[in-house]
């Protein structure tokens, strides 16, 4: 079956302007590579891509805009013959730059063109499907707020990270896995698929997209001095050097707070109830991968 694209735009995702990537992809594919355009700027307006992917012999599915965007296109695909392309938009990227695909919308579109795939692990969080991370605690708080945020990226989130910093209360956790229940009072805790959130912050350097395993990291709490040293180390990809981090693999956890509250699920936040349960799909999910995927 020859190649057919349907590219999925969201025009509010992002500092670049849609009509510009456009442009772009309808300059670069080629006229022999059939493709349509879909825009979409809700969610009704998404639930008809959903069905146009459903019921035409698309081959490929491709994410314009950021991970949001890239989560829901992702989730409609999962277990079917489609592939997951992606051209980044966003702030964070994370399953963009985990599976090595460049930031630059030209060179994306070449990498797509390219067609080397992958298949990775997705997991879910209480039905929800995330394929970078998904967490509790401080990182699932700042989401929250950011997402609330007229001015978006990586500088308007480290301000918003250092302000609430100082008045964030860390949390008491429960987290059953592999047999073992561990009672933490934990600053966050993250749940990866791949090994970042983001912009290249390395939350779990070792995991991978394919390797049937969840990396549970547990953040404890730490005053302002010894935090710079744990996210120097998350910053340079040794995370897990930190002795203020825990790591544990598995496939399954339950994560129990004491009430209910945000999550986020590859940096989107959303409420849940106070009893988180993941699981990890394995091979679920086909996509286009750069010629130096970190995740893979």
């Amino acid at each position: 079956m020859s190649a057919r694209y349907l590219f999925i735009v969201n025009p509010n995702s992002g500092k670049r302007n849609s009509d510009a990537i456009i442009d772009i992809i309808e300059k670069t594919i080629p006229s022999s590579i059939p493709y349509d355009i879909a825009l979409w700027r809700n969610m009704e307006e998404f639930r008809t891509i959903e069905i146009k992917l459903k019921n035409n012999d698309y081959t490929h599915a491709i994410a314009v805009g950021g991970d949001g965007s890239v989560n829901l296109v992702a989730r409609t695909i999962l277990n079917t013959s489609i592939v997951l392309g992606i051209i980044p938009t966003g702030s964070g990227n994370g399953l963009a730059r985990s599976l090595g695909i460049k930031i630059e919308t030209v060179k994306a579109i070449q990498q797509l063109l390219e067609n080397k795939t992958a298949t990775i692990d997705t997991g879910v969080v209480n039905n929800i499907p995330f394929f970078c991370t998904s967490g509790v605690g401080f990182d699932a708080h700042i989401g929250n707020l950011f997402a609330n945020l007229k001015t978006r990226g990586l500088k308007t989130y480290i301000k918003l990270v250092i302000k609430e910093y100082l008045s964030y209360t860390p949390e008491e956790y429960s987290i059953e896995m592999n047999g073992l229940v561990l009672k933490r009072k934990a600053f966050f805790i993250t749940v990866a698929n791949a090994g970042q959130f983001g912009n290249d912050f390395y939350i779990a350097p070792k995991a991978k997209l394919n390797d049937g395993l969840f990396h549970v990291v547990i953040t404890k709490p730490f005053n302002v001095f010894l935090g710079i040293g744990t996210l120097l180390k998350i910053l340079f990809g040794k995370a897990d050097k930190s002795k203020f981090i825990e790591t544990y693999l598995c496939n399954e956890l339950i994560i129990t707070r004491t009430k209910n509250g945000t999550i986020h699920y590859d940096g989107e936040p959303n409420e849940q109830s106070e009893k988180l349960i993941y699981k990890l799909q394995p091979n679920s999910l086909k996509v286009i991968i750069g010629e130096a995927a970190p995740c893979l």
